[in-house]
């Protein structure tokens, strides 16, 4: 085949390609436009709009890989990897890194967003008690939290692997990870419920008085010791999944090693700080960034025990109240802007240990 009916072909290939490219946008948008619009039954509209959330991505898939595979051979393979990313980068960037930087764009702006003031946003942060406050809570979830979580994982992962009642006893601590942060501030909230007087409705001032003490306002009147017991709650929660992930790595430890160490004369004490937790310190390492990436964006918990009161702001819930409530635009995208600094240096060495592990 000669250079020009080469050339023809990847012509008429790029047309073809731009067409379904132009035909998926149009037929997509014509269906979110009937969506917006609809006057349907709600639940009508939900039926039809997951449905066409499954069957719109499989088309665009289906559509895009046959429009590239009419491309040259060469073309073909550079371009199709892209086609299966492309659609999720174009998501990605549209629902999380354009709204990143136009609330940077905001940062720069007063309350009403309608006068420029550079850094006044960012020195006002640092200048403000309300935001020590929530500077120093945060770094109590991330210190206390994160310490509790790996380290009540790591124990009930190396008991439960030696007990004969490992599932039952994993399912008992995983479980909590099955409930959302609102739920299980909702529990919790039962749990610490504090009203004056002799009966109790709340667990903990049911039993502390059961024993004859006095209840307690354990989440409002006990600062800052308040923040301790909303960290409990996170304790509860994320224990289950450094558990599971420590429980993974140990038994990937190789019998034979435990095995000549036990045979040496090590004791189990021993075996697992010297071989064990030597062999798992990755998975320690990925395990303890992910959970301070929770606690650094940690909002719910706070949110719905107690609002934010009481000393146990966090800089999540400072942002809601600036931005939300007080509408605040330029201060409150400045509280998000550095939360968002804190948390991209333990995002970016998590997925250089899951790089370094062969995650991806």
């Amino acid at each position: 085949m000669n250079t020009q009916a080469k050339r023809g072909i990847s012509l008429r290939a790029v047309l073809l390609f731009l067409g379904v490219v132009a035909a998926n946008i149009v037929i997509n948008g014509l269906i979110f436009m009937f969506f917006r619009d609809s006057t349907l039954n709600p639940l009508l509209t939900a039926f039809f709009a997951v449905l066409w959330g499954i069957l719109g991505v499989y088309l665009i898939y289906y559509s895009l890989s046959w429009a590239v595979e009419q491309f040259p051979d060469m073309v073909r393979r550079r371009v199709l990897p892209y086609i299966f990313v492309g659609p999720a980068v174009i998501v990605l960037g549209w629902l999380l890194v354009l709204p990143a930087l136009r609330t940077f764009y905001l940062s720069f702006f007063n309350a009403s967003s309608d006068k420029f003031v550079g850094l006044g946003n960012y020195i006002a942060i640092f200048s403000d008690r309300l935001l020590a406050t929530a500077l120093r809570n945060n770094l109590l979830w991330v210190f206390v939290g994160t310490l509790f979580c790996v380290a009540f994982g790591l124990l009930i992962a190396i008991l439960a692997d030696r007990s004969s009642y490992e599932r039952i006893a994993k399912s008992i601590i995983f479980m909590p990870m099955a409930i959302s942060f609102v739920a299980a501030g909702v529990i919790w909230k039962f749990v610490y419920y504090y009203q004056p007087g002799d009966e109790q409705i709340g667990l903990l001032n049911a039993i502390v008085t059961a024993f004859g003490g006095e209840p307690q306002a354990w989440v409002s009147l006990l600062q800052p010791w308040n923040n301790f017991f909303l960290i409990m709650i996170l304790i509860w929660m994320q224990t289950g999944f450094a558990m599971v992930i420590f429980s993974a790595a140990i038994k990937g430890v190789p019998e034979d090693i435990l095995e000549a160490a036990r045979v040496d004369g090590a004791g189990e004490i021993r075996i697992f700080f010297k071989i064990i937790i030597p062999f798992i310190s990755t998975t320690i390492l990925t395990v303890t960034t992910t959970i301070i990436v929770f606690t650094l964006k940690i909002f719910d918990v706070v949110m719905v025990m107690t609002g934010g009161q009481y000393g146990t702001e966090v800089v999540a819930t400072q942002f809601y109240r600036q931005f939300f409530m007080y509408r605040n635009f330029g201060y409150g995208s400045t509280l998000a802007i550095v939360l968002l600094i804190a948390v991209l240096p333990v995002i970016y060495f998590n997925l250089r240990q899951f790089r370094k592990q062969g995650g991806f």
